[in-house]
């Protein structure tokens, strides 16, 4: 017969055909079971396929293996079937085609190297083997490289810190395709001027019609990413209200997390609110929603998004940042900052949550309180220098490194230096006021605590605030107005228990040289628990613990 004859133009002809279109239609299992069987054929009987259909099978083997995500498995199938290319191409060279209608066919529908390369590179990736995946994309050829490679090689080159190759690799990008649009944010991430951005894109916005708003699109993120907040805002506000863009949701998630970096928790949590309702199904940004809700005491609501977003996926981090929000980080952290016994384990538990979401400030904030809570004013001090030189000096990263700075008595006038840029810039950043307050309140300047206070307070009512002046006045033998900043206090929040304190005291009447006494100690003990309008739920561990900071028992 002409299969005993020719065996290996009959499986030419019909077996491998059948395993290439199994694969086209997706029949992953079934693909990944005949391959198997036939490349043991293979091996048991090496004359029974040619060098090409033996790269075919280990191609499609390696290509069902990795829609099981069994990434490992299929990196080393992947391996060996640019192994097996390399005899191809030595035999191709040793033993030319005979020119056969078969072979051209063949030829024709070989995979192709460029992509089995792309396809070890993806796996070495979500294996996180970063090293690994850019050698094997540096051995592709810059003329070989398509947009797909060259993006992948940027993001990896961006995240080794490699800049000035992850550049080269996302103008590649642009270049091919200038609509790429996170290859621009890749770019304006490493501080690519937008103007010299915009030019790259140019000539598809003149050419095309309705593109007018990408000029302004690619400013706003050039904002965003040179940490203009307010100039972010604006413009994303300008996009947002033109009719062909209204109600787009990236564009609402991104507003949303500018609010929050600008320290406005209602307007970030209105736009976020309104993308939500665009779009059950959104995950982006949803970390950010969840922990602004958790800081307005709505734990039941996060928990019901948490298991939301579970549900849509459990691939991104957002939902675990909401798991280890509420079960591990910063319920935990409180717990664990007054019973100093158990800090190193909250320190595990913030450095988990700071991987998972490397972008959000109070993680940081987070780890800098434990380590002053177990004495690591050195530790605390180089992360919180670390963060201003990476995020600039800002009102939030200033107050950071003031607060660490306030824990040394020889770094006290600096940390007054650095509150005092950045109230400059927000006066009513409630952190900043609070951290002024208290080394007023140390100082005994307390008529200038009390014209700080009230300043802060003029734009907005805030629990912490209140109290905090309530304990100024009563230094100050003002009895009567501070017991209606107390009630005020307990009426933002009537579970308030400092509030609740110094209003019993005042009732007992105590003398005035007590009341002084309780202002530089118990009184403003908790002067930061969750009233503050931008920070974080871990600040209320830092203030709950603040007499061992300042050594004011």
């Amino acid at each position: 017969s002409l299969a005993s004859l020719h065996p290996s133009k009959y499986i030419e002809m019909n077996v491998i055909d059948h395993v290439r279109d199994m694969a086209a239609a997706g029949l992953h299992s079934n693909v990944r079971i005949m391959s198997s069987l036939l490349l043991t054929m293979s091996n048991n009987n090496p004359e029974l396929f040619s060098p090409s259909q033996k790269y075919q099978l280990l191609v499609y083997h390696a290509d069902a293996i990795f829609h099981d995500k069994e990434y490992r498995n299929a990196a080393c199938k992947y391996n060996m079937a640019l192994q097996q290319k390399k005899v191809l191409s030595k035999t191709s060279k040793v033993r030319p085609s005979t020119g056969g209608t078969a072979s051209s066919i063949q030829s024709q529908v070989l995979p192709s190297e460029i992509e089995v390369k792309y396809k070890i590179a993806e796996c070495y990736t979500i294996l996180k083997l970063d090293k690994d995946a850019i050698a094997v994309l540096d051995g592709i050829p810059s003329r070989q490289r398509t947009p797909k490679i060259n993006m992948m090689l940027a993001n990896l080159y961006r995240k080794a810190g490699q800049e000035r190759s992850a550049v080269t690799s996302y103008k590649e990008v642009l270049r091919q395709c200038p609509l790429a649009l996170d290859a621009i944010i890749g770019l304006l991430s490493l501080s690519v001027k937008g103007a010299e951005v915009a030019s790259m894109t140019m000539d598809v916005i003149q050419s095309i019609p309705n593109l007018d708003w990408l000029s302004a699109w690619i400013k706003a993120y050039a904002f965003i990413h040179a940490g203009d907040n307010h100039r972010a805002i604006n413009t994303i506000c300008s996009l947002e209200k033109k009719s062909l863009l209204r109600d787009n949701v990236d564009l609402l998630v991104s507003l949303a997390d500018v609010y929050f970096r600008a320290g406005d928790t209602k307007n970030s949590i209105l736009k976020f609110e309104q993308a939500q309702m665009l779009d059950p199904y959104l995950i982006k940004g949803m970390d950010v929603y969840g922990y602004l809700m958790a800081r307005e005491g709505h734990l039941e609501d996060v928990e019901v998004l948490g298991g939301r977003l579970f549900n849509i996926s459990d691939q991104h981090a957002e939902p675990w940042f909401l798991f280890l929000l509420i079960y591990n980080v910063f319920l935990f952290c409180y717990n664990a900052l007054r019973n100093m016994g158990r800090v190193q384990e909250a320190i595990i538990h913030f450095r988990e949550a700071m991987r998972l979401a490397p972008c959000r400030l109070d993680c940081y904030e987070g780890l800098i309180d434990c380590y002053l809570a177990s004495n690591g004013i050195r530790e605390a001090m180089g992360m919180a220098n670390n963060i201003y030189k990476t995020l600039g000096a800002n009102a939030q990263t200033l107050t950071i490194l003031a607060t660490v700075c306030l824990e040394d008595p020889v770094t006290q006038e600096k940390a007054k230096t650095l509150l005092d840029k950045a109230l400059a810039q927000r006066p009513d950043y409630t952190k900043a006021v609070v951290k002024k307050a208290e080394l007023l309140s140390r100082e005994q300047k307390y008529e200038e605590g009390i014209a700080l206070l009230r300043n802060a307070l003029a734009n907005q009512s805030d629990c912490v605030l209140h109290r905090m002046l309530g304990d100024f006045l009563v230094a100050v033998n003002d009895y009567q107005e501070a017991m209606d900043q107390y009630s005020i206090a307990l009426s933002l929040d009537p579970n308030d228990q400092k509030s609740l304190e110094g209003m019993q005291k005042m009732e007992k009447e105590e003398s005035p040289a007590d009341a002084t006494v309780e202002l530089d100690g118990d009184d403003m003990e908790g002067s930061g628990e969750d009233g503050d309008l931008e920070g974080s739920d871990s600040e209320a561990a830092q203030w709950a613990d603040q007499e061992q900071w300042f050594g004011m028992q």
